[in-house]
């Protein structure tokens, strides 16, 4: 396993315990066929799942849900929310149609630019801990907001790193620094990353995973992308735990002087 090679320990998420630390979207796939590959390819224990966007049939063939592959954990969303009442229901449905207790809570502010409505977040986030969902909230780059939600019981906070489906990489590594310093729960990026090299940067800051869709599958070849990933979440583990050499302004010798003799 991926987590023994760095002698890690697994991300834990309410009762569950990963050995993956890349949580992977559902959505924007060519076909469920295609998706069903990329999760694998992506080596991905956890997916998350727009309650408000799938068939949660499963006595239906066609419905997602019967195309992940075996085993997987789902992490059912409440991407679409525009208000706190809203996200609760959503969550309470994916509940009662056996899901998970388990939420990504999203509660959109902004149809334009999808950033959350922190305000009414914070109200569905007290709200659904008090009913026992684990709640895994997206928030903004914020550490107040990011502290404010684990006070109010988030099993974890999930930090944006750039609007939704931008691409656009870890856009303020300070914040999410000092959101990290802070925290007491993990901390998973959330949203912006575009390629592997992103995913790097966030797992070397310290993050304790990352969440992606677009990422994935929008990709040329999201296969290959998804892949990708998964080696990148795992080289940016082994760096952040392996310790990076302190930045100078000037050169230092790579190979000592101690003991060279000269030439008088």
């Amino acid at each position: 396993m991926e987590h023994e090679l760095l002698n890690d320990e697994p991300l834990r998420l309410g009762a569950y315990s990963l050995t993956s630390r890349l949580i992977v979207g559902t959505g924007k796939y060519a076909s469920n066929a295609q998706m069903k590959e990329a999760i694998e390819a992506s080596g991905a224990q956890m997916v998350t799942v727009a309650v408000r966007r799938v068939n949660l049939d499963r006595g239906d063939e066609d419905s997602l849900l019967n195309h992940l592959p075996e085993g997987t954990i789902i992490l059912p969303n409440t991407a679409g929310c525009y208000t706190a009442r809203d996200a609760i229901l959503t969550a309470q449905l994916a509940r009662e149609a056996g899901l998970s207790s388990l939420v990504k809570l999203e509660v959109i502010g902004d149809e334009r630019t999808l950033f959350p409505d922190n305000e009414q977040l914070l109200e569905a986030t007290k709200e659904l801990v008090a009913q026992g969902f684990t709640v895994l909230p997206y928030t903004n780059d914020d550490p107040i907001m990011s502290r404010k939600l684990e006070e109010a019981g988030a099993a974890a906070v999930m930090p944006l790193a750039a609007p939704i489906g931008s691409g656009l990489g870890i856009r303020n590594p300070y914040n999410l620094q000092i959101i990290l310093n802070q925290a007491s729960v993990p901390i998973i990026v959330d949203a912006g990353v575009g390629i592997a090299s992103d995913a790097a940067i966030a797992m070397e800051l310290g993050v304790d995973g990352v969440l992606m869709n677009t990422g994935i599958a929008g990709a040329k070849d999201p296969v290959l992308m998804a892949r990708a990933m998964r080696w990148a979440i795992l080289a940016g583990r082994a760096a952040y735990k392996a310790g990076r050499i302190p930045k100078k302004l000037y050169a230092t010798a790579s190979s000592p002087l101690e003991g060279v003799v000269t030439a008088s």
